[in-house]
């Protein structure tokens, strides 16, 4: 794999983790504390976000087929990327209220569109385009190097930002990175060498085309390994979105602790697993890698839900880590061996909805449920609450061997 295509691939991975990462929890806490403060609002931007997304994806990625490019969209869309995260910030002028929250619901589902066009779809079917079953994995280890490089950034610096400079200059800066990266990104990519093939059907003839049954038939593997991709992300988000809230109200671990061993988990489990891993998935294999990392994430999701030490909590989160990032790894590059090449933008938009609209939904339902039935009752900051328990980790650590059952169908390439 050249310089140029590395680096294209690693900046504007890393451009488009730091605008999702502020999409998808810093844009709710901005319309929370500074539009309104009512959970309702952001699970309705929310919800929209996530319908915006699968849909936008498929739909532009399929028009990205048709044209045969990806250039444009790469560079131009992060452009446009960049700019819709800069206006969010202004709906805090518009009165009432009301109209303010409608207001940012709607510039959310904006930035999607041109989040998930720029992203879900060019970019994965890009990323597939100029790599090689022989180098993918190694192209998804620099994705999930840059994702945990994004996470760090975002998470780590955030707070202090938001609460020393405001809203404004913390998403103009975000803003900045997202642009720097994207314009230096798609400034260094190259148009695919391999043709794309193109055909007269429109778009949506195009799709119908390939959900049909004999299409899905012959896309089978790639099915199952979709299918496994959604397990995994439903059974992971039991705990995920209630991490901090079990360290911090649970184990009473304070937010200084958490960070350290957050900040050092990510590192080791993300940043210095990453790239590890997509040689070894090139190596081996994607199958054995991916039924690896369940084993792996079960075992110590179950040990996590017993540690109450802080170092023993940093061991096994990092271990949890560590098998997130194989599997994102192994089944990312899986995933993409199997896009039928003349659709790839397409099928990247099926990609993008197993695993968003089939994981983030219901994966923190099950949570809540499990909270609900297995949790503490407590007042947390004058008001009621629950305090997730450890089952979640139990719960999560038993659904996440579901996975199991597509990967033993899917075939490798």
């Amino acid at each position: 794999m050249k310089a140029r295509i590395s680096i294209s691939l690693f900046l504007l991975g890393l451009g488009g983790q730091i605008a999702w990462a502020i999409e998808n929890q810093f844009f709710n806490t901005f319309l929370y504390d500074i539009i309104i403060p009512d959970p309702q609002y952001v699970s309705i931007m929310v919800a929209l976000s996530a319908v915006t997304a699968t849909v936008t994806a498929i739909i532009m990625g399929a028009f990205s087929d048709s044209i045969g490019k990806r250039k444009p969209f790469l560079l131009y869309g992060y452009l446009a990327w960049s700019v819709s995260i800069w206006v969010i910030p202004m709906a805090e002028w518009i009165k009432p209220v009301i109209v303010a929250a409608w207001m940012v619901i709607i510039l959310d589902s904006v930035m999607t569109f041109f989040g998930s066009t720029s992203y879900d779809a060019v970019y994965n079917a890009y990323l597939t385009d100029v790599t090689t079953d022989a180098n993918r994995g190694k192209a998804q280890g620099l994705l999930s190097l840059a994702t945990w490089i994004a996470l760090l950034l975002v998470y780590g610096a955030s707070g202090q930002i938001v609460e020393s400079m405001g809203y404004f200059f913390f998403f103009g800066a975000a803003g900045a990175l997202v642009l720097l990266s994207g314009v230096i990104g798609g400034i260094a990519a190259v148009e695919p060498q391999r043709a794309i093939v193109t055909d007269s059907k429109s778009i949506v003839k195009r799709i119908r085309g390939s959900l049909n049954m004999q299409a899905l038939r012959h896309n089978k593997n790639l099915l199952y390994v979709l299918l496994a991709i959604g397990f995994w992300g439903m059974a992971f988000n039991v705990f995920f979105p209630y991490l901090l809230i079990y360290l911090k109200h649970f184990l009473k671990i304070d937010i200084a602790t958490s960070s350290v061993i957050i900040a050092v988990s990510i590192f080791i489990g993300g940043i210095a697993a990453s790239i590890p891993a997509g040689i070894i998935a090139d190596k081996i294999g994607r199958k054995p890698v991916a039924i690896f990392a369940v084993i792996l994430i079960s075992f110590s999701l179950i040990a996590f839900s017993y540690a109450r030490l802080p170092i023993a909590i940093g061991i096994l989160a990092t271990l949890w880590i560590i098998a997130q990032t194989i599997w994102t790894v192994a089944t990312g590059a899986w995933s993409k061996d199997l896009f039928p090449e003349e659709r790839r933008g397409e099928f990247a938009g099926y990609f993008t909805l197993f695993y968003v609209a089939f994981t983030m939904i219901p994966g923190p339902l099950i949570g809540a449920i499990v909270a609900d039935r297995w949790g503490i009752r407590a007042t947390i900051d004058g008001k009621p609450g629950i305090i997730p328990t450890p089952e979640i980790f139990v719960v999560s650590a038993v659904l996440i061997l579901i996975t199991i059952i597509p990967l033993l169908f899917a075939q490798e390439q």
